[in-house]
């Protein structure tokens, strides 16, 4: 057998005393590595797979760190986190206290640029060229490696539009695996087919954009793109490399299915199969609630859009898209775009539902307030992934929306405690409302096996009463509301604590309000959301406006970014877990005795 090499690389420096004829064989070794964790730890897979050979080439040939280099999203930053110190803790990936999942400035000086969100290295890396140019650091390169589902992206393009007019050392390498999350979509997408089956037109996109233009190269090739870096190296000036890539790639399980195979979970690492999850049956995913409802609601009722900007698969939006592909529509890495295209939409009569992660919905704040709320134009925003969403980190926590949104004018704020309750508001909603409407939900899974619910109207602003008490009243929204359901029962179901699903933010149900603020001596409120602006914030609001002084306790994330962790973890760190918030339950009791 031929003697390992990775074992022996820790830094950049270690790969370059390598040979270029023993790159392909550290690229197999790199490959089986991340397969090896991935299958047991979980994590993103396809997307580093996709770049083994471009990690090395550029690691290889460039001067890292002095010269900078960008992952944009950073889904597949794994081979360059391995190959830059990061080996040894490679299996802590994702988990509380271990490495991020992106790349991240203060884990390593490798990590030039924190990412997560997609479309943001073409702008970062010209502003470091721009900065290199200033301090007359005219030898430093300055890389970004950017996918073609993140290039066609609005704010890609704003960078492009600069980087054409600047004469800075910058290079841009497109990896065209043609698949972000999902298949990527769009004319640019097009283009880009034809380029690689050699029938696009004359002229070259980004050589009309100014920019140095070489490609398409194979990207599996180690030393024929050791070659080409080498070369751009010499090149002064806004170049960019165009390479062909297969997501998943060394891997025929996640070639094959490259969508699963993005973030798969656990699996066999010799065959790729994943491995079965319990057979136990689980109450759905909100996601699947959201898609099967979406569709069961747009057979009856034909106005009914729906909009994903590059979500189908993760948002469930799929479904529409594979019954009723005519008025489903996956716009690509377009947030904005999404939101103004519903816009216009609803001007016309059709009743959008526009699907974003409550984490990308902050990229299209701009149209949810100017295109929307200002025209009072009936969208439905059905935001998921809000709250804490776990593994995947600070970049993807969903916990600013109720803030972000509550304080624009015109819009409704509303989020399901369960399953039933998401139906019944999306069946709300298409029924005709006057004012758009945020419906936001968690990551994860439901509380009901039965859900499939008759529907019914939910007449907006109002909440409901699961308990009455008598000294101590909990106020809840959204799903974070089982947790004190549950509690309460362990507690015997103490008479002194009521529990109100309150549903809306906005318009809050001031009635009911006034009426617990004069029942009760305490309030508590808990929310799976920043606690500044928040929820609990339109409480102490409401209590101040009605010259009420009882406390006000507010459960909520505490002012700070939340790491990465499991769901429970980092509910934890947010002091919102099911042990801290049955604690503090607790201690009203003892204090009501």
């Amino acid at each position: 057998m031929e003697k390992p090499f990775l074992k022996h690389i820790n830094t950049p420096k270690d790969l370059k005393k390598l040979t270029l004829d023993e790159l392909p064989q550290l690229a197999q070794e790199l490959r089986e590595f991340i397969i090896d964790v991935v299958s047991t730890k979980e994590g993103h897979l396809g997307a580093s797979l996709g770049v083994i050979e471009l990690t090395i080439a550029l690691h290889y040939v460039f001067d890292t760190p002095n010269d900078k280099l960008i992952w944009d999203v950073g889904h597949q930053a794994y081979g360059h986190k391995i190959l830059t110190g990061r080996k040894d803790v490679f299996e802590t990936n994702r988990q509380l206290g271990g490495i991020s999942g992106f790349p991240k400035m203060n884990e390593s000086e490798y990590d030039d640029f924190g990412t997560g969100h997609s479309s943001t290295a073409i702008s970062a890396i010209l502003g470091m060229a721009m900065a290199s140019k200033l301090n007359r650091a005219h030898l430093k390169q300055h890389v970004a490696v950017v996918g073609d589902a993140s290039i066609a992206s609005g704010m890609a393009f704003e960078g492009l539009n600069h980087l054409g007019v600047s004469d800075v050392n910058a290079l841009i390498v497109l990896n065209d695996n043609a698949i972000g999350i999902d298949p990527s979509v769009g004319a640019l997408k097009k283009y880009l087919t034809n380029v690689k089956a050699g029938t696009a037109k004359d002229e070259n996109i980004f050589e009309c954009l100014n920019l140095n233009y070489t490609g398409p190269i194979d990207g599996h090739n180690v030393i024929g793109l050791v070659e080409e870096l080498e070369r751009l190296k010499a090149v002064s000036g806004p170049k960019l490399l165009h390479i062909i890539t297969t997501k998943g790639k060394g891997l025929k399980k996640a070639e094959e299915n490259q969508v699963v195979y993005h973030a798969p979970g656990k699996f066999d690492k010799n065959t790729g199969e994943q491995l079965k999850k319990s057979d136990t049956e689980q109450p759905p995913k909100y996601q699947d609630v959201f898609g099967h409802t979406l569709v069961e609601l747009a057979k009856k009722n034909k106005k009914i859009v729906g909009i994903t900007p590059a979500m189908p698969t993760g948002s469930s939006l799929k479904y529409m898209m594979d019954e009723i592909p005519d008025r489903a529509f996956d716009v690509g890495i377009a947030e904005q775009h999404a939101v103004t295209l519903a816009a216009g939409m609803a001007t016309q009569g059709l009743i959008p539902f526009c699907n974003i992660y409550s984490t990308f919905l902050q990229r299209a704040y701009d149209q949810v307030i100017h295109d929307v709320a200002l025209q009072n134009l009936p969208v439905i925003f059905c935001l998921d992934r809000a709250g804490l969403v776990g593994q995947d980190g600070p970049t993807h926590h969903g916990v600013f929306d109720l803030a972000y949104l509550r304080c624009i004018p015109n819009l409704i704020v509303f989020a399901p405690m369960n399953e039933m309750e998401l139906r019944d508001i999306m069946y709300t909603s298409q029924n005709g409302l006057d004012s758009p409407i945020a419906i936001r939900y968690p990551r994860g899974r439901g509380v009901n096996l039965n859900w499939k619910n008759e529907f019914n109207t939910i007449e907006i602003g109002t909440a409901r009463c699961l308990k009455e008490g008598s000294k101590t009243a909990m106020l809840t929204l959204g799903h974070i509301g089982n947790e004190i359901s549950t509690i309460l029962k362990e507690l015997g179901q103490p008479e002194s604590i009521g529990h109100y699903d309150m549903r809306f933010v906005k318009p809050l149900d001031k009635k009911l309000l006034k009426t617990i603020f004069q029942k009760y001596e305490n309030i508590i409120t808990v929310e799976d959301g920043c606690k500044i602006g928040g929820f609990g914030s339109a409480i102490l609001e409401f209590s101040n406006e009605e010259k009420f002084s009882k406390p006000v306790k507010i459960f909520g994330v505490p002012d700070r970014f939340v790491e990465h962790g499991t769901i429970q973890e980092t509910r934890q760190i947010a002091g919102i877990d099911f042990d801290a918030l049955k604690t503090y339950i607790k201690s009203t009791l003892d204090q009501c005795d």
